[in-house]
């Protein structure tokens, strides 16, 4: 499900008539022009199929005012153009003679220059970015999500759909089965799928998608989402990609590997035989990057409240600012993989990420290491959990933020924001999280009311 800019290709007529020929072939009634708002919810318009070669022209305009963080009601217009090779028939919508289709858009202003507000426009802008610089980025996630009983009224309870462990088959995994499902949809839909199986927590799972250049799997990943909900309610489940929604069990994870692929010299620029880790020096540089920059953007990789409810020691999810080359304490982990295959893992993002701005952020930030000559720290091969306070002082390893305020607060101090998204996203990111964090903090929760009000 390879992804091109949204300007026109020279392969734009001949995608057009495979598409044309999907949707005769399939009956296509109905199309979906999806894109997503700042924090990553998928949004979408839905047109019929006869009015294909205006959406391809970008004609099809929405209401940028009624949604989160993009125009003002007196600057409303904006409109919607298809990356045509984001175009899927829906499998649950196949039918004898019906079915319906989707395209991944881009946000266009009136004049159809790019609406600088759009997720998916501000990672393209990155990856230019990069490749101005002679890089093309490559990422691969593992997102983690749990699978929740509904009640009478199809909203979720809190009763995990199955009581398995880590790689427990089934009969024990009550959730093969939506698996399945979830994997044969998203083959239909073009994805690779390279490994599938119940995750450590009950009730959590995790469906491995192979990895692509930054946009194409920033894409993915939006779509990823939507069919694991969708599948799931097909089996009267709520799937969710909560970072902590069960305490006292694992939260969900979505570990970031990242690479950056050489033009110049064609190869991955990551791998270095020579060194005693097969690590060049750009890859060290971009692991200080990370480690340099990860406090400013954590509001983008690990964007809500409940976030840091998951970034607490105990449940393998890293709260502390180091690196190994196998130590999975560690915020930045290498994995075994060299050659082609080498890459750096992150691992303090979680699935509720925007994967657009987690995506630009983290490559960004890296990138800056590469360009500034930012010098790795020494590696932490030891259990960093177990660790004294003293003794983490003592090595210098220093605390990812541990609230969404200190991320805020970080992320308007740093850098990688605003020169990631640009002066307006920016700011209505930072207003939309902040007015996230002064509702949580004023709110008065259960958990006060059952400690305090009989009490005092």
């Amino acid at each position: 499900m390879a992804t091109v800019a949204p300007e026109k290709t020279s392969n734009t007529n001949e995608l057009l008539e495979n598409i044309k020929a999907e949707i005769e072939a399939k009956h296509v009634e109905l199309l979906h022009l999806q894109f997503v708002d700042i924090e990553g919810s998928l949004k979408q318009v839905t047109v019929t199929a006869e009015q294909l070669d205006d959406v391809v022209e970008g004609e099809t305009m929405f209401d940028g005012s009624s949604i989160t963080g993009f125009t003002p009601i007196n600057q409303s217009d904006l409109y919607l153009l298809p990356d045509l090779n984001s175009f899927a028939v829906l499998p649950w919508t196949e039918e004898e003679d019906y079915s319906e289709a989707r395209f991944l858009c881009s946000v266009t202003n009136p004049d159809g220059s790019l609406f600088e507000g759009d997720p998916r426009n501000v990672l393209k802008k990155t990856v230019d970015n990069a490749e101005e610089k002679g890089f093309s980025i490559n990422v691969g996630p593992e997102l983690e999500f749990f699978l929740f009983e509904q009640d009478e009224k199809g909203q979720p309870t809190q009763e995990v759909h199955d009581q398995a462990g880590y790689f427990e088959p089934a009969p024990y995994d009550l959730g093969e089965r939506v698996r399945l499902e979830i994997y044969k949809t998203l083959k239909k839909m073009g994805f690779t799928i390279e490994a599938s199986h119940h995750e450590v927590a009950k009730g959590q799972h995790e469906i491995n998608f192979k990895f692509d250049d930054a946009l194409t799997t920033a894409d993915n990943a939006t779509t990823f989402k939507w069919v694991v909900k969708t599948v799931a309610q097909q089996f009267g489940l709520r799937a969710t990609f909560m970072p902590k929604p069960v305490f006292g069990e694992n939260g969900n994870g979505m570990h970031v590997n990242m690479s950056l692929f050489d033009e110049k010299a064609g190869k991955n620029a990551f791998f270095d035989e020579s060194d005693s880790r097969q690590l060049s020096d750009q890859a060290y540089q971009f692991i200080a990057g990370l480690l340099n920059h990860v406090p400013g953007f954590a509001a983008f990789t690990n964007p809500l409240v409940n976030s840091y409810k998951r970034l607490v020691p105990g449940y393998e999810a890293p709260c502390y600012i180091a690196w190994s080359s196998s130590n999975r304490s560690a915020l930045v982990r290498i994995p075994a993989t060299r050659g082609a295959g080498t890459r750096v893992e992150i691992r303090c993002p979680d699935p509720s990420a925007n994967p657009y701005y987690a995506f630009a952020s983290i490559a960004a930030a890296g990138i800056d290491g590469i360009e500034k000559g930012l010098e790795a720290p020494e590696e932490t091969v030891d259990d960093i959990f177990s660790m004294s306070d003293e003794e983490r002082d003592e090595r210098k390893i220093d605390n990812l933020p541990t609230t969404l305020g200190e991320s805020i607060e970080a992320l308007t101090n740093g850098e990688i924001g605003k020169k990631v998204l640009g002066e307006f996203a920016f700011n209505e990111y930072v207003d939309l999280k902040q007015e996230e964090w002064d509702s949580y903090r004023t709110a008065v929760t259960g958990w006060e009311l059952d400690r305090y009000q009989a009490k005092f």
